[in-house]
This record gives C-alpha cells, sequence and structure tokens, in this order.
C-alpha cells in the first residue's frame, strides 16, 4: 500500500494535475502548430521526392540520385540527431540557411526533414502500385508524361496510400516532444520544468494525456479509411 500512495502522489496527484494543466496545455498548443506547420511541408515536399525518384530516361539520373540519397540519409538518421544538426549546428555556424532563427522553426523544419524521407517511400509505393496500363492508356490518348502522371497516376496513388500516410502523421504528432531537445518549449518542456520545481512527475502524465487525446481520434478515423477501402475492394471483385 506504501508503494502504491507513492505513486499515486509522483504521478497521478489531483493537485498537481490542475496546477501543471495550464503550463502543458499552452506546450501542447505549440506542438499542434508544429505538426500541422510540418504536414503541410511533408506533404507537397515528399510528392515531389517521389515523382523525382521515379522520372524516367538518363538525363534526369542526377536528379533520381540527388531523391534517393536524402530519402536514405533522413530515414537512416534519428530525429533526435537531426534536431541537433539544425538546431545547434546551424547557429553554431552562423548560417543564415534558414532566414528566421528560432527553436520552433529548427524544430519544424528537423521534422520535416526526416518525415519528408518516409513519406517519399509512401508515396512511391502508391504510384508503383497503379498498373503500369493507366499510364500506357493515358499516354495512347495523347496525354504528356507529366499530364498523365498529375491527371491519371497520382490521384489513384494518393488515394490508396491515404491511410499510411496517416499513420505517419500519427507518428510525427508524438515526435514533436523530440524537439524538447533543441529547447523548443512544447508540452513536454513544461512537463519537465513543472517536475524539476515540484519534485512531482504528474506533469508528464498530463502531457500524455493531450498526446493520447490528439492520437485517437486520427487512429480511428486511419482504421475508417481502411475498412472503407476493404469494402471497396471487395464489391469491386464480385
Amino acid at each position: 500500500m506504501h508503494a502504491f500512495h507513492d505513486v499515486q502522489q509522483k504521478f497521478f496527484d489531483p493537485e498537481s494535475f490542475r496546477l501543471a494543466l495550464p503550463d502543458v496545455w499552452a506546450g501542447f498548443q505549440v506542438n499542434l502548430k508544429m505538426m500541422f506547420l510540418a504536414e503541410a511541408l511533408v506533404l507537397a515536399l515528399a510528392l515531389l521526392v517521389a515523382v523525382l525518384r521515379g522520372l524516367p530516361g538518363r538525363p534526369l539520373a542526377p536528379f533520381r540520385g540527388v531523391a534517393l540519397v536524402y530519402t536514405v540519409v533522413f530515414r537512416g538518421t534519428p530525429l533526435v540527431l537531426v534536431a541537433f544538426l539544425i538546431g545547434f549546428g546551424l547557429p553554431g555556424l552562423q548560417l543564415r540557411v534558414i532566414s528566421t532563427q528560432s527553436n520552433f522553426v529548427y524544430g519544424v523544419t528537423a521534422l520535416t526533414l526526416v518525415y519528408t524521407a518516409y513519406v517519399t517511400e509512401v508515396y512511391r509505393a502508391g504510384i508503383e502500385s497503379v498498373h503500369p496500363s493507366q499510364r500506357a492508356s493515358a499516354r495512347a490518348l495523347g496525354l504528356s508524361y507529366s499530364q498523365a502522371l498529375g491527371y491519371v497516376v497520382l490521384p489513384q496513388a494518393v488515394r490508396r496510400v491515404s491511410p499510411p500516410l496517416l499513420n505517419d502523421f500519427i507518428g510525427l504528432q508524438k515526435d514533436t516532444a523530440l524537439v524538447v531537445v533543441i529547447g523548443v518549449g512544447e508540452a513536454a518542456l513544461q512537463a519537465q520544468n513543472f517536475s524539476n520545481t515540484y519534485f512531482n512527475f504528474t506533469s508528464y502524465v498530463v502531457a500524455a494525456v493531450f498526446f493520447i487525446f490528439m492520437t485517437i481520434p486520427l487512429a480511428r478515423f486511419t482504421d475508417h479509411l481502411i475498412a472503407l477501402r476493404e469494402r471497396k475492394e471487395r464489391a469491386a471483385a464480385v
């Protein structure tokens, strides 16, 4: 009983929950801003990189090579290390690569670089899942390569990969907490500040609750899309 009481006091104290809630909520709003901004950038940049990786012909091989190297490097590098490199490396070198130098911008940049590499592969899988006859039919109708890609291939590919895209963004939403390592004042940092001040860990539970409440609707929506697609595929097979 004594151990249970200690756990309750250190992790689930109602008064500490009440005290930590405003600051952690303010920090979580920063997480939300980072998530939505990074998601918008990732959706656009990943699609561009995926298209570059699929460009045909020897003259375009350098573009394919750059896209491949980018994907391999940032898929293989932990987000924490990328955050360190961006958040501390750029200011240390005094490079004006990013016009607005702030921890928030560095955090969004790190998230975008890493998740663009992951989402690129999701897009590429969707593009490759479209049967080649679709592209051939579009070309036979007089469409150029870019027109066939934009009007025929990409719309089908994006629809097919919507569930895995949402899964990646669930991961991105949670990984916004990792940018605490470069001093972004988000929920994890606010929880840490409260814990250091009051020697109580309830603030971390508060932060976890916010992330869970954000993740559950996204996960359920993803399950809904998967079930909807499976019903359509079964109906088409009949």
